[in-house]
């Protein structure tokens, strides 16, 4: 699964406003991992930054005179998220954002739904943790991520932060699926199945303390994230 976790900045709350994107940051997830491919993009709006948005961002105009605007970096973004699912935090906003330059390019250019899925990780957390505070920066202390170095909110960084405050939170074990052709299941007998008595013995391979460390951390891991672990009650 290619997932891509996204951020936006903007010149103010609300698209009926007239208020536009500023700034678009996404990291890369395959099958869970980081690839380290990105994408970021400081963009002109073709209009003011409020000095609230200033205050949260501190993308100001004169930053942006020489930046891009949005129709001179559609197609490269649209070719980066295509086909991936958005991981996105209060996906409402920033899609809404998007959704919205899109629309003033054209009806030709569609909709963030013709092009990706989306997963609303402040929808998750709030089933996950209801009642409690689903901010990211709540997230990040719930779930001990270190965001000391976020001063100021950025795209790209406030993406940064989000892959691995959604990776914290995924990281329960949820079901064990094991595709197996039907060509290759044992069929239903009466009689039990016998090993060959002259099968060579089975090689015993044990756990580097590494590897029994690194297993700790993760069991912690699952059981912090809220997941159910058998480990340690097998263990008992």
């Amino acid at each position: 699964m290619r997932q891509i976790i996204l951020d936006t900045e903007t010149t103010g709350l609300e698209t009926r406003d007239g208020h536009r994107i500023i700034e678009i940051g996404c990291v890369e997830l395959v099958e869970r991992r980081l690839t380290g491919n990105h994408y970021h993009q400081y963009i002109h709006p073709d209009r003011i930054v409020e000095d609230e948005a200033i205050e949260i961002h501190g993308i100001t105009n004169e930053f942006l005179v020489d930046k891009p605007k949005f129709r001179e970096i559609a197609q490269e973004f649209l070719d980066f998220i295509k086909g991936a699912q958005l991981v996105i935090h209060n996906a409402a906003f920033d899609v809404g954002f998007i959704n919205n330059e899109l629309n003033l390019l054209g009806s030709q250019w569609g909709q963030v739904a013709d092009f990706c899925t989306v997963l609303d990780t402040l929808a998750m957390a709030r089933k996950k943790h209801p009642g409690q505070r689903a901010t990211l920066d709540a997230l990040c202390k719930r779930y001990d991520i270190n965001n000391a170095h976020r001063t100021l909110h950025g795209a790209l960084l406030d993406s940064e932060i989000l892959a691995e405050v959604y990776l914290a939170m995924t990281g329960g074990q949820t079901a064990l699926s094991l595709d197996v052709e039907k060509s290759d299941r044992v069929e239903d007998t009466a009689a039990p199945q016998r090993l060959d008595k002259n099968r060579p013995p089975l090689k015993i391979l044990r756990a580097s303390a590494s590897e029994i460390a690194s297993h700790e951390e993760y069991i912690k891991l699952i059981e912090k994230s809220g997941g159910s672990s058998l480990w340690h009650r097998a263990t008992e």
